[in-house]
């Protein structure tokens, strides 16, 4: 007997399986908790740093920034909430659009802010940290 014609006689579950999700929802899931778990430290070290240096001006902030573990941990901090928001985005978009071209425009959209986010901050901050820019 050919497979189309034993494909009659198989159950409901053994017709779904293979039928549901694309398989990378649970890696996404990991993703967005450990970007998640990245930012919590990131984020206290950029409020402490914006607490303790933002009173005493741009020299000083620079100056902070041209440290080589706080460039670093900035570089971190912007690669992390770009990816996390790109990722919490995506599961967003996939969830609520239902048009399709409507969905990957948007995806294609989401990649592009937060890739062009990204690379604007990680390089306003080696500029900053390479000493180029002279308040």
């Amino acid at each position: 007997m050919s497979g189309k014609a034993n494909a009659n006689y198989r159950t409901a579950l053994s017709r779904a399986r293979g039928l549901g999700a694309a398989h990378h929802g649970v890696s996404d899931f990991i993703f967005e908790r450990l970007s998640g778990i990245a930012l919590v430290p990131l984020s206290l070290w950029a409020v402490y740093g914006a607490i303790k240096v933002a009173p005493l001006g741009y020299d000083t902030a620079a100056l902070a920034l041209r440290h080589p573990l706080n460039a670093l941990l900035a570089l971190l901090l912007m690669g992390a909430s770009f990816a996390h928001m790109k990722a919490g985005l995506r599961v967003v978009i996939e969830d609520y659009l239902e048009v399709p071209a409507t969905k990957v425009l948007a995806l294609m959209l989401n990649s592009a802010i937060c890739w062009l986010g990204w690379a604007l901050s990680s390089f306003a901050i080696l500029w900053v940290a390479f000493g180029a820019a002279h308040h």
